[in-house]
């Protein structure tokens, strides 16, 4: 399964994210290319330890569960997976390729993880390997979202 933590992974999702046109419509989902953008990059803060928080009351019921079937193979996220409310972008508009630079280096800094005790607001707590998955995963996801 393809993993954040190896170099040639991320060079394809940079590459992909280079090439996105923020004026893509999305293939499913509510957001605008800007909005998936910058609700990346916050992801990607949140797993390299920029940003915390609380691990939800729904997600310590079933988070776990749900982490393991996520993680058990390379098959992508599902169209339509729920996100966490504070990483629902309100504003339609973004910076363009200042947003993209921003998220490409936030990818760059995987090389020197050090957020060994990463807890997922739904999923909790997470190893290195579920990281790394998961991480790969949610770009992928977003980046089909706009044929990226």
């Amino acid at each position: 399964m393809k993993t954040i933590f190896d170099q040639s992974t991320r060079n394809e999702l940079i590459a992909r994210i280079n090439n996105l046109d923020e004026r893509s419509p999305a293939q499913w989902g509510k957001m605008n290319a800007s909005q998936m953008i910058r609700h990346c990059a916050l992801w990607e803060e949140m797993a390299l330890g920029k940003r915390k928080y609380k691990w939800s009351l729904l997600g310590r019921i079933f988070g776990r569960m749900v982490l393991k079937t996520v993680v058990k193979n390379d098959e992508p996220l599902r169209k339509n997976t729920p996100t966490i409310p504070d990483f629902i972008i309100k504003d339609a508009t973004g910076q363009g390729a200042a947003d993209k630079q921003r998220w490409i280096s936030l990818l760059k800094e995987y090389d020197q993880f050090d957020n060994h005790n990463f807890i997922h607001p739904f999923f909790g707590k997470m190893t290195l390997e579920q990281i790394g998955y998961m991480a790969y995963k949610h770009t992928d996801h977003h980046l089909r979202q706009f044929n990226g």
